[in-house]
């Protein structure tokens, strides 16, 4: 006999894990199955910190979506009585008209959201370990800070778990059909289970995942890269320690942006990375060592404006980006099947989103909208039908 459930959430990673959580904090029957371990470092969702801000210069859309993220982390760590995230602040460096200023002020402003301007000689006073150029201004966004993504991803789960929700680990999808209008049917290498509605979460194996469907097969359009963070041994560890410094961006108008986080105690070194798609990939044989040219992509940015920092390497880790054509998340319903949920293509930058991403899954499984304002984020900007 197949098992049924209300919801089944496939890729139990960031966005699977919240829609898991917040399922089952509604009393809703949802089985979670990823083929991985929960959690794993396999995806897009671990490397110790991921920045969190406001100041959203991608789409000012996302500003709404975030201040409610911000308060699901808020009641997050009130569930479970730990400690998430680290309102340390952010600093925001560049030429007054480059991407990251211009658009981060223009979304302060219209949503009215607190900053502070500073030019290039009071960024030097305030920030001494920074060496900006002549060229560039500083803005500060005092609500801005990091999340620590393994302990969320944990955490989500095991607040889900104790809510209720079945979570199966390294357990693989093989097919799925969703044809006979009254449930969708859930092939794994373990069992076979129906449900009302499916919610795809695969990240970097959702096109794998949508091609496990006998007809009518669809593609997201997503491709993914291989993205590489690091961590340095400052020449003066004291100036970039928790509590000291803030997040950081650097965007020098070249294309993608620097960016950096405090040190923390539960790993040693200095974290930078460089936020731009990078090499194609298959998640299936991404190459997870470091390979030559590697260090390239933040070593010279440590050497110009960050010269204490430029100590030894300590460590590299590679993640994946699912990017989407135009770097927005990809949120909607199936084009061809009411009853899957897809959500995919967060490039890069999804992971703070994950706490409110979560929640609109829920909605959408269980009403078949969400009031949350994620419109901009559906499939019709694609053509898609």
């Amino acid at each position: 006999m197949i098992t049924r459930y209300d919801v089944i959430v496939v890729g139990v990673g960031t966005m699977g894990a919240s829609a898991c959580y917040h399922l089952a904090g509604r009393g809703v029957r949802v089985l979670g199955i990823e083929r991985f371990g929960i959690p794993h470092d396999r995806g897009a969702h671990h490397g110790h910190s991921r920045a969190i801000r406001k100041a959203y210069f991608e789409h000012p859309d996302y500003v709404p979506l975030i201040e409610r993220a911000y308060e699901n982390w808020a009641r997050l760590e009130a569930d479970s009585g730990r400690k998430l995230i680290h309102h340390v602040g952010g600093l925001y460096l560049g030429p007054a008209d480059s991407e990251a200023i211009a658009g981060s002020l223009k979304v302060m402003k219209r949503h009215v959201l607190p900053y502070e301007l500073l030019d290039v000689e009071q960024v030097r006073k305030r920030y001494p370990m920074f060496r900006p150029r002549d060229d560039f201004v500083g803005l500060v966004e005092p609500s801005a800070g990091f999340i620590l993504p393994e302990s969320a991803v944990a955490t989500l789960a095991e607040q889900a778990l104790r809510r209720g929700a079945q979570l199966h680990g390294h357990e693989r999808v093989l097919r799925w059909s969703a044809d006979n209008g009254s449930a969708v049917t859930v092939e794994t290498d373990r069992d076979a289970y129906e449900c009302d509605r499916v919610i795809f979460c695969g990240g970097a194996w959702t096109t794998m995942l949508m091609a496990n469907q006998s007809q009518h097969q669809w593609q997201p359009p997503v491709r993914v890269t291989r993205q590489i963070t690091a961590w340095v041994w400052p020449h003066k560890p004291d100036l970039f320690t928790l509590g000291t410094f803030p997040i950081w961006l650097i965007d020098i108008g070249q294309g993608g942006i620097h960016y950096g986080i405090p040190m923390t105690p539960d790993r040693p070194g200095f974290k930078v990375a460089l936020h731009l798609p990078a090499s194609p990939t298959d998640p299936d044989a991404v190459a997870r060592e470091p390979m030559p040219g590697d260090e390239d992509t933040f070593r010279p940015i440590l050497r110009q404006f960050i010269p204490d920092a430029d100590g030894p390497l300590l460590s590299m880790g590679v993640c994946m980006y699912t990017n989407s054509p135009d770097g927005h998340f990809i949120i909607d319903k199936h084009p061809i099947h009411d009853r899957v949920i897809v959500a995919c293509g967060f490039s890069g930058h999804g992971f703070k989103f994950a706490s409110v991403v979560g929640e609109a899954l829920a909605d959408m499984a269980t009403a078949g909208k969400t009031e949350l304002p994620i419109g901009f984020l559906g499939l019709s900007r694609f053509g898609a039908s």
